[in-house]
């Protein structure tokens, strides 16, 4: 199994469940023991939520048998049946395998703008939403010390790319830390700080429908952040960012979080992608390969709830993790020889939550707003996550946050070291599929 991420945790807790010890040996590479609940990172880079209370430990069941190699894959030999595996310690291991179940995941998706990697601050890991976090406060602190103007009016405008659930969720969860803590800098006038949401496409989270999105930009305009649409970055500096439509924003935090796109992982099996993602069947497995299943962001798995033959499931938890299971029966049905069943699901809907009592939802196709739409939103995060222990410590975060507020402190995570884009992204870490090849051709004859 490799990834930790909602498809793989769901697939291995059913593999645990339904096969018997002597039945399989279930391996699983990830670099962190654990699983990270994605939807609530935004509110740990606001510090509504502590980070401990979204990693959910893969090792927490005492019925745990798993093996886990901590490390990631980096190449895949269908031949030979091959997994290439750089572990956390840079050693390179080849793991055989007989049935292989790939949901790497997703990275985040760039695009050639000058400077983006180097200067853009991403929010996809946990280490990330903590980095963010202590920068924005660090912002502050820094702005509150200046005497120079120019650097205290740059210090205080964020830039926030991506008009997604995740970018919009960032900017609004952000901006109320922001717009919170300024009352503690006596120094700072509050109508310097200014969060700038941008999306090159026309509309806000277009998955909610108009009504819906316009709701949200109405509540995000009212609290200030500045919403362009129909705009992305021309370049990026150290101290400031164009847009493309040729404004100048000075600044000194631009968060980029414009969507994903399929683990390079998919691209070292030599077989066909659809947009980066591994091309499979309806039952997620790989056309020609038995024993290579593959789910979750980096497959293309098709969407027959739609009844068009081209979707395929969106990236989203929802599809992740009942594709988990799914494709955990399908593996075990394998194993069995019995027939594989295809993988179907209606989207239940979608959840928003912009912090404080701002919200908006679209359960089962019923559109709500303010506090039931934030009573819906929360409540599906708490419910989806995995262990009562996870749905205890972020209960007990919303409450004292709610009751107490923040105290605004930077815990100093990496404080002298970068963490932007190209410090999270290994991108080059992954094999050719002629590299793989060769590698695996090179440790059968050292075995011989």
């Amino acid at each position: 199994m490799v990834g930790a991420g909602f498809a793989g945790v769901e697939c291995v807790r059913r593999l645990e469940r339904k096969l018997a010890p002597d039945e399989a040996d279930v391996t699983l590479v990830t670099p962190f023991s654990y699983q990270l609940y994605l939807p609530l990172l935004p509110q740990v880079a606001s510090g509504v939520l502590t980070p401990q209370s979204i990693a959910v430990s893969l090792r927490r069941s005492r019925k745990y048998r798993t093996r886990i190699i901590p490390g990631g894959a980096i190449g895949v030999d269908l031949e030979s049946k091959v997994c290439v595996i750089r572990t956390i310690t840079e050693q390179i291991v080849n793991e055989p395998y007989d049935y292989i179940v790939l949901a790497p995941g997703s990275i985040t998706r760039t695009f050639d703008i000058p400077g983006l990697t180097d200067h853009a601050f991403g929010m996809k890991t946990l280490a990330e939403a903590a980095y963010v976090r202590d920068h924005v406060i660090s912002q502050l602190d820094l702005a509150d010390a200046s005497d120079d103007p120019a650097e205290r009016a740059a210090r205080l405008q964020f830039v926030v790319v991506g008009g997604g659930y995740a970018g919009t969720e960032t900017a609004a969860c952000l901006q109320r830390l922001t717009h919170a803590a300024v009352k503690r800098y006596p120094r700072i006038d509050p109508s310097l700080i200014k969060w700038h949401l941008i999306d090159i496409a026309p509309k806000l989270m277009p998955e909610l429908g108009d009504k819906l999105g316009r709701s949200a930009q109405e509540i995000l305009r009212r609290r200030g952040i500045e919403i362009s649409l129909g705009v992305s970055l021309d370049k990026v500096g150290a101290n400031e960012v164009t847009f493309t439509d040729g404004r100048v924003v000075p600044t000194r935090t631009l968060i980029w979080t414009a969507g994903v796109a399929a683990s390079p992982l998919m691209s070292t099996l030599g077989a066909e992608t659809v947009r980066g993602r591994l091309a499979v069947t309806a039952e997620m497995n790989l056309p020609g390969n038995d024993g290579v299943f593959a789910l979750g962001d980096a497959a293309a798995v098709p969407d027959k709830a739609k009844g068009d033959e081209a979707a395929v499931c969106p990236p989203t938890a929802q599809h992740a993790m009942r594709q988990g299971r799914h494709v955990a029966n399908n593996v075990i049905a394998t194993l069995r020889g019995r027939p594989l069943e295809p993988y179907v699901h209606k989207d239940l809907g979608l959840v928003v939550d912009l912090g404080g009592t701002d919200a908006v939802s679209k359960p089962l196709g019923i559109e709500l707003r303010g506090l039931p739409a934030q009573a819906v939103a929360r409540g599906y995060h708490w419910s989806a996550l995995r262990t009562n222990v996870a749905k205890a410590r972020v209960l007990t975060n919303w409450t004292l946050n709610a009751l107490a507020g923040d105290d605004f402190v930077r815990t100093g995570f990496q404080a002298r070291k970068p963490a932007t884009l190209k410090d999270f992204e290994y991108t080059d870490a992954y094999l050719t599929p002629e590299q793989v090849r060769e590698r695996v051709e090179a440790a059968q004859k050292r075995e011989i």
